[in-house]
Parts: structure tokens; sequence; C-alpha cells
């Protein structure tokens, strides 16, 4: 029975992008936890000022007609076993979506601003470079990625100091629809990050 545990801990981690679980040490988010909302999300937006970065969600990154979930639909987990081969189907069709999840082309080129989590790409403590965005706490390093269409790749026109993997930052720049793939995971979108700025999400 541990094949089709694992089978369905796996499906099901992809499927609900890790729900909480448990705190993290010196974060007030946990694991799978994504930002919160800043205070100003709450109140009725003020006008766009002429220039300004277009303030995006996570979910401004997905095209309107991806579905994520279309290879489990009419499939019941609770009720396969290790001798069902349409278990070992439903996980290949869904990680092949994932691995091949579409950005939202309309979005590139956009100047935006976007909170999100930081992991590091640079392996250095003091200045931060390069990195991936991710929407929830612990993504590529405590628990799988998201799909590609949730993660951005940014690279920082001036070092960030201070800033540390798992860190919630805002990072305005230009975003852009390429390809892009790391040790810690794919992304669809790369930033041209103009600034790193900490997160106040309370």
């Amino acid at each position: 029975m541990c094949k089709i545990w694992a089978m369905r801990l796996t499906l099901l981690a992809l499927a609900a992008l890790l729900v909480a679980c448990e705190p993290a040490t010196g974060q007030d988010y946990k694991l799978g936890e994504k930002i919160r909302p800043a205070p100003s999300a709450q109140r009725p937006a003020a006008p766009p000022q002429a220039g300004a970065p277009r303030t995006l969600t996570w979910d401004d990154l997905l095209p309107p007609d991806w579905d994520p979930m279309a290879a489990l639909k009419g499939l019941d987990l609770a009720r396969l076993d290790d001798a069902d081969p349409r278990a070992q189907k439903a996980l290949e069709d869904l990680k092949r979506a994932w691995d091949n999840a579409p950005p939202n082309r309309q979005l590139h080129g956009q100047r935006i601003r976007i909170p999100g989590f930081v992991v590091s790409l640079d392996g250095g403590p003091k200045e931060l470079r390069e990195f991936l965005l991710v929407p929830y706490f612990g993504a590529c390093i405590h628990v799988p990625p998201p799909p590609p269409n949730q993660v951005i790749h940014a690279v920082a026109r001036t070092p960030a100091k201070g800033v540390q993997t798992m860190d919630a930052v805002w990072v305005t720049g230009r975003l852009e629809v390429v390809r892009s793939d790391t040790p810690f995971g794919s992304a669809t979108y790369v930033l041209q990050a103009e600034s790193v700025t900490p997160y106040k999400g309370k």
C-alpha cells in the first residue's frame, strides 16, 4: 500500500498546492500558505497614476481558460489501489499538464508589481541578484514547486541587500513571457526587477 499512498499524496500535493501544515521557524507563515493581502487591498483602489506599475495577483498570471485540474476530473482517488492503472495515468497527465502550464501572454512587456516569496538562485547571503518569486511559503524548497505559470524568475537591476530565501517581498519591474528552467523549478515568466522591497501584509 505504500506505493499507492505515495501516489495519492503526490497527486493531492500537486492538486492543492500544499495547504498549510506546520509553522516555519522565524516566519509568520506556514508551509503552503499564500501571501496575505496587503491592507491597501481591502480599500477601494485609487486611480492608477500615469506610468505606475500594474499591481498583479498570482491569479492574474493564469490564462483565463486554463484548467490545471482537468486531468483529475471524473477520478475518485479514494477508490484507486496499486493495481489500478488509472492512478498512474492521472499522475502522469497531471504532471505533464503542470510542466507545460501556459502563461498569460497578455502580460508580456507590462510593467508590474507583485508580492511573493523569495527563492534565491545566487547562493550568497549578502546580496540578492537573481531569484524565483513564488506565491506560497516553502515552494521549491520544502515542498514541490508550483506550475511554471505560478513562478517568476526575477533578475534584480540593483542587488537587493538583506533579503533571504522565503522572505516576503514586493517586486516591481517589466514582465516577459520567457521560459526559464532552474535547479529549484521552472518559470514561464522573467521579471527585470527594478526594486525588491519587504512585503508588509498585515
